[in-house]
């Protein structure tokens, strides 16, 4: 494998601006997203997950038990817009992993449960996921590295 960092480092030197850095990390953290991102869904598509974000709301439903979660709460937890939410869980309930009902109470909110064929699904999917993911990124930092970046990238949504 090519080193995909000789020369990089040189852009960094002596610079102190903190709206540059800010642009660097926005700007690297999409690149990322875009080079590595279509591989791995792609990994997903092959085993019949449409989007990989249907791993983390299978993932959240499993958590939330029998009770399930509401629409407005799993849209808060993931960061999603309410439309997107609305067209995963849609594609979800269609795969049969996933059953919305109409929220008690006054509103148009819903309720997302697991079904029976869904419960589990999240470890399924997450044995191809993690090989992905350890494809693209593992093989690039040491695991302090990765533990240390995803400090600091939680610290940016947290």
């Amino acid at each position: 494998m090519e080193n995909r960092t000789s020369g990089r480092a040189d852009l960094f030197a002596n610079d102190g601006d903190p709206a540059i850095g800010a642009n660097r990390v926005w700007f690297n953290m999409l690149r990322i997203h875009r080079s590595t991102g279509a591989r791995i869904a792609r990994a997903l598509r092959d085993i019949g997950v449409g989007d990989p974000v249907w791993y983390e709301i299978l993932l959240e439903l499993e958590r939330a038990g029998p009770d399930g979660l509401l629409m407005a709460t799993l849209e808060r937890k993931l960061f999603t817009a309410q439309y997107a939410l609305s067209r995963h869980a849609a594609r979800l309930e269609e795969e049969g992993w996933i059953a919305s009902a109409a929220a008690p109470g006054p509103g148009r909110g819903k309720v997302l449960r697991l079904t029976g064929e869904g419960k589990g699904m999240h470890s399924r999917i997450w044995e191809v996921y993690q090989a992905a993911i350890a494809e693209e990124i593992g093989t690039r930092l040491s695991v302090d590295e990765t533990y240390a970046l995803a400090r600091l990238l939680i610290r940016l949504y947290d």
